[in-house]
């Protein structure tokens, strides 16, 4: 099968939030637990460093984007990283080829660190990451409420090279 990648477009967004909408009810990808309105979800993100990946019928599979951690003006090279796919693709290697991607393009935009927080439960995740660079900062024990649960999250980050 062949697949496209490019950058995210307004028009992905229904196809964006339904991928996300899988994420939150596997309950092992966010502390969200609503689906956010296409507009509410764009401006809670950069509107750099945004991909998506398509299939051959031209359907979005896989998304990504970065969302600032902080306003102040000493982390504005630090992103946290959300990245997603449609639940049958994945596991099929597929993305590497998002993240790469949005690697490149976050040093090109200034970003010296990116950083994501994973349930210690998504090892899958957590394995992914690592295997594209990102480190093991810490365990937040009990950060975080889903669904009246305390949640811990892994803590990773990828600090550039170049930036």
């Amino acid at each position: 099968m062949n697949y496209e990648l490019r950058e995210m477009l307004p028009s992905d967004e229904p196809r964006v939030l339904e991928i996300f909408r899988q994420g939150i009810e596997s309950g092992i990808a966010t502390l969200e637990t609503e689906v956010p309105t296409a507009e509410a979800w764009s401006m809670e993100y950069f509107n750099d460093c945004r991909w998506v990946l398509e299939n051959e019928n031209n359907e979005v599979v896989g998304w990504c984007a970065l969302k600032p951690v902080s306003k102040r003006e000493g982390f504005k090279g630090v992103a946290d990283v959300s990245i997603y796919f449609d639940n049958e693709y994945q596991g099929k290697g597929l993305g590497s080829v998002l993240l790469k991607k949005m690697i490149l393009d976050s040093e090109d935009h200034g970003f010296w660190t990116l950083q994501t927080n994973i349930f210690p439960e998504n090892e899958t995740s957590i394995r992914f990451h690592q295997k594209n660079g990102f480190r093991t900062v810490g365990v937040r024990k009990k950060i975080g409420k889903l669904n009246g649960k305390w949640k811990d999250l892994v803590m990773m980050e990828k600090r550039s090279e170049i930036v």
